[in-house]
Order: structure tokens, then sequence, then C-alpha cells
């Protein structure tokens, strides 16, 4: 292992160290939501064990920051995001975040709404907004019933029985912001 790589390992613990206490929980606290021990811990932060990759994932999941972050990776020089559509129901799903937990971000594209269409009204533990980027979306919220076109965005909370489509013979584009426990997005004003 070359000089660069002892580095960015013995940088782990220092960095690991300061997301616990930023954090402000205990080793022993630490030890329970990753299933390491306390020893263990108190080893990688101290530079007195050289951090594994199954140590780190628990890690990683616990402070929730990408693992990248835990090891301070190089760049590796491509800024692209490699996007994944996920097809379901008609229903097209981008992701546009990749760090788990927390608010997520997507592109969500609804077909072209159907003459026999069901409304199934869906509730689930959350907290969205979204904002149509193209077409019209026709949008249930219990008993209210909204039509949004271009440049119009909606706040909700998902446990209000609810349904998204497209209102017309065009498909709807939205983005989409979805905190699973309940996180509202919250927008700055600019000056």
């Amino acid at each position: 292992m070359g000089d660069a790589e002892n580095d960015v390992l013995a940088a782990v613990g220092p960095r690991l160290r300061a997301l616990r206490r930023t954090r402000g929980v205990t080793l022993e606290v630490l030890a329970a939501e990753t299933g390491l021990t306390a020893s263990t811990l108190s080893r990688l932060e101290n530079g007195r064990l050289r951090p594994t990759l199954e140590q780190l994932l628990p890690l990683a999941r616990a402070h929730d920051v990408p693992l990248d972050d835990l090891v301070a990776a190089p760049p590796t020089g491509d800024p692209r995001i490699h996007l994944r559509p996920v097809r379901r129901f008609g229903v097209t799903v981008v992701p546009l975040t990749r760090r788990p937990g927390g608010v997520q971000a997507y592109k969500v594209i609804y077909p072209p709404a159907a003459r026999s269409a069901t409304l199934d009204l869906q509730t689930h533990d959350g907290y969205e907004w979204f904002y149509v980027l193209n077409g019209r979306v026709r949008f249930v919220l219990g008993e209210q019933e909204f039509q949004l076109g271009e440049g119009e965005a909606a706040e909700f909370d998902t446990r209000v029985p609810h349904w998204i489509g497209s209102a017309d013979e065009r498909p709807a584009e939205l983005l989409t912001l979805f905190g699973p426990q309940g996180e509202r997005a919250h927008i700055a004003g600019g000056r």
C-alpha cells in the first residue's frame, strides 16, 4: 500500500471522532447503532486500528454520510451522476439523490391520463413536496382535488390519503422531494 493510501486511512480516525462528537453521541450509543464494540470504535478513532469496509459501512449509515466522506476519497474526475430510472405501474421514477436517509429527491414522470383510471389513494409516513416541470397534474388530497400546471408546487403530509397523476393526454413531469420521517422542504428566500 502506497503513502497516499496510508494517509487516507490515517485520517479516518479523527474524522470518525469529529462526526460522533458533532452528533453528541457516546461510544456506547454508537456501538449500539452499528453493532461494533465501543472498544473497536475507540481504537478506530485513535488510529490504533485500520478500518475495514465491514466497519465503515455501518458507521457511514449511523452518521448519515456517504462512505466517500468517511475516507475523504479523492475525486475520480468524473462528476456525472449515473441515474437509473425505475418504472412501476406506468410511472417512471428517477432517483436524484444517492445518500441514504433524510430528504430524497426524484424526477417523476406520470403517463398520460387514462379515461377509466381508478383513484387508488395511498397513505404512508412522510412529507412530500412536488413541483410541476412539464404538463398538468391531477392531485387528490383527502376530500379535495386540485389541478396544477407547469411552475406550480404542492406540499403535503403523506399520512393524508393522496393520489397524483397526469391531468390530460400528455405525460406530467414532476420534481419531488420526499422526507420519510416527515421532514418538510425548507426553501430559503434570496435577497
